[in-house]
């Protein structure tokens, strides 16, 4: 197997890392090399957060070059636009369509852009926008959008989903298993 490059995009806080984390565990767990990286930038006041992760038979660097991913997960559908040119031609973006207002436009500096979707749309044929926040809530906790949107993509990965639920399980302990598993079903419907 070639390295499958997956790029994870979103705002502090709404569990880019977390993400990241389930799907290394869930590709070392399944016998391959991880490499993964991140990038925090102000996470803690919102601010964008992007992660990459690796895997493959050898895999000798975390980074993933622009127009060189697989599939781009993002968490908000500004941060699909700003890393989109992450995808190569024929990558898959998956993104949650709950829109959060950088810190720019929260204070009046920048306006969010109406069309972003649209944009999205010309700038990816194979995007899909869910909502992953409704599908959280649903599961029990809004703060599950980070498992819908690794659901989201199970089908995509090389790796088995009964691997994925498994890491999920062993990350989550007792702490919102049963929650950060429907959230990962839902998500994989989605």
């Amino acid at each position: 197997m070639n390295v499958f490059n997956i790029v994870i995009a979103g705002v502090g806080g709404q569990g880019v890392l977390l993400a990241s984390r389930v799907l290394a565990e869930s590709a070392l767990a399944s016998g391959m090399d991880v490499k993964q990286n991140e990038v925090h930038g102000m996470a803690q006041r919102g601010g964008s957060v992007i992660s990459f992760v690796r895997i493959g038979e050898q895999v000798h660097s975390p980074v993933v070059m622009p127009g060189s991913a697989d599939i781009l997960i993002s968490f908000e559908p500004l941060e699909a636009l700003r890393y989109v040119h992450y995808l190569k031609p024929g990558g898959k973006l998956v993104y949650n369509k709950a829109t959060i207002n950088p810190s720019t436009v929260a204070s009046g500096l920048a306006t969010y852009p109406l069309d972003v979707e649209e944009q999205i749309g010309r700038s990816c044929p194979d995007a899909h926008g869910i909502d992953a926040l409704a599908i959280a809530k649903q599961a029990g906790n809004a703060k599950a959008v980070n498992m819908v949107m690794v659901g989201s993509v199970m089908k995509n990965l090389p790796i088995d989903a009964q691997v994925v639920e498994g890491v999920v399980r062993a990350i989550s302990k007792d702490k919102g298993v049963d929650v950060n598993l429907r959230a990962l079903k839902g998500g994989a419907a989605a």
